[in-house]
């Protein structure tokens, strides 16, 4: 069965670092496309930054120049590196994939659980 699992959330000031992590596990093949969701509170997800099989990746725009998506393809890990956050980000990251396994035939779309990222001001 193929989980995703998010790590390195937490609290930290404005202008400050977090690195958050997303590991995968289960019979993979392929994967197609990583990325990073958030949801804040009454608000719907939004789409953070994504990372294809080519290595081409696509921001948010509020979040370019600050947020790096980078991806180790032999681990089929992604990670978010996201500087100079400010209380604005706030919100639960999601890691998402289109995932091949030897479990089903074609590419299915999973979810991690979520991270809890908080910035304060």
């Amino acid at each position: 069965q193929v989980q995703l699992v998010e790590s390195g959330g937490g609290l930290v000031q404005a202008g400050g670092s977090l690195r958050l992590s997303c590991a995968t596990s289960g019979t993979i093949i392929s994967i197609r496309a990583m990325g990073w969701y958030r949801q804040a509170p009454g608000e719907q997800r939004e789409l953070v930054a994504t990372i294809d099989s080519g290595g081409s990746t696509k921001y948010l725009d509020s979040v370019k120049g600050r947020f790096t998506i980078s991806r180790d393809y032999a681990k089929n890990t992604v990670y978010l590196q996201m500087n100079s956050l400010k209380p604005e980000d706030t919100s639960v990251y999601y890691c998402n994939a289109d995932v091949r396994s030897k479990d089903f035939i074609g590419f299915r779309n999973y979810w991690g659980q979520g991270a809890q990222v908080t910035v304060s001001s």
